[in-house]
């Protein structure tokens, strides 16, 4: 049996997208992958939006909390194998050292917390930034992680925030 990886999710707010792909790579990956997820400024609770896509899907939202990127680097903390971010504020903030210097890549993806309107605009936001996180973990999870040096595993993971839906 091959070992499980620690993948990390980073945005600013820790409230949507970064939350979803924590719940996402748990239940994709849930034999290869243990998925987490964080902020810079995590707003303390996740929208209310996200929770809602995410159940009507079927993925348990039981264990998802919104938190700061630091609980991540201390000591004690599981170390990461891979940290995507998925904003660009984040992309560009300057992150703590992680200890194993995981490979690392950015995924951007549009904020639906930003989004106004309608319920059904605000829903179709949240439901496109689920289904584009959903597509890309799908083809990480595609990957034989193990069978790949350090610098083609970096440039596929990172080739994947470029993949669209």
């Amino acid at each position: 049996m091959s070992r499980r990886y620690n993948l990390l999710f980073l945005c600013t707010g820790n409230s949507a997208r970064s939350i979803m792909g924590e719940a996402l790579a748990n239940q994709l990956g849930k034999t290869r992958f243990n998925a987490y997820s964080a902020g810079s400024q995590p707003r303390g609770q996740i929208h209310p939006m996200t929770l809602k896509v995410l159940q009507d899907v079927g993925l348990s939202t039981d264990s998802l909390r919104s938190k700061a990127w630091d609980e991540f680097a201390e000591p004690d903390a599981p170390q990461m194998d891979i940290v995507i971010t998925v904003c660009d504020r984040a992309a560009s903030e300057t992150c703590p050292v992680w200890p194993g210097q995981p490979i690392t890549a950015h995924w951007g993806v549009p904020d639906p917390a930003e989004v106004t309107g309608t319920e059904d605009q605000v829903r179709r936001a949240f439901t496109n930034a689920l289904h584009l996180l959903q597509h890309r973990i799908a083809l990480l999870m595609a990957l034989k992680v193990e069978a790949l040096d350090r610098l083609v595993l970096e440039t596929r993971v990172r080739e994947i925030g470029t993949a669209s839906t």
